[in-house]
């Protein structure tokens, strides 16, 4: 009697663990259907970008300080990023830069002079990337260069003056050469009379 009992008991185990096996075969089945798409589509992810570094030629006398540049390079082409910071109570609202290579007998191509807008508040920093892409290759041995030539808010535009000839002088390792910025009304963005003249 109590072997009979026994073995109905061996039994019932038996039976419960093959059902807790094809259970846990079941859950696995579908786990795997879960996550094998995923598998397949890590393929589809971007590839993480290159960043080139940059050197800046700063320009002191501009409200707008260049701690970093450097360039991303993607499919897409390369774009520009510039971490920037705002020495002014005005809020900057644009920059015109030049973009160039400097080769190993410090002669500068220039690669590209081009004005890009962005938006950052009085006495703050952010970086930016700049939606522009760039189309060159740079030879082994080159060096990337970048500097601000104009700066713009609202009420005012900083130019430098003879901006090609300090980045010559700078290529070559001549930092005698300091550029000058013109400082003028911004008569394009002020606000109806709000027109004012610097000298």
């Amino acid at each position: 009697m109590l072997g009979t009992f026994l073995l109905l008991l061996f039994a019932g185990f038996v039976s419960s663990a093959e059902e807790v096996s094809r259970s846990g075969a079941t859950a696995q089945r579908d786990f795997s259907a879960v996550v094998a798409p995923l598998r397949r589509g890590v393929g589809l992810l971007p590839v993480q970008a290159e960043e080139l570094g940059v050197e800046v030629f700063q320009v002191v006398d501009l409200p707008l300080t260049v701690h970093e540049a450097s360039l991303i390079k993607t499919d897409k082409g390369l774009f520009l990023k510039l971490a920037l910071g705002n020495s002014l109570d005005l809020k900057m609202i644009g920059l015109r830069y030049s973009l160039v290579t400097i080769n190993s007998k410090n002669e500068l191509h220039f690669i590209a002079n081009r004005v890009e807008g962005f938006s950052l508040p009085a006495y703050e920093s952010k970086t930016v990337t700049f939606k522009t892409p760039l189309k060159f290759k740079a030879k082994d041995g080159e060096r990337l260069a970048v500097m601000v030539e104009q700066v713009v808010s609202r009420e005012t535009i900083w130019e430098v003056i003879k901006a090609k000839d300090a980045f010559e002088a700078y290529a070559r390792g001549d930092y005698s050469v300091v550029p000058v910025v013109l400082r003028v009304a911004n008569q394009v963005d002020s606000p109806p009379g709000q027109l004012r003249m610097f000298f």
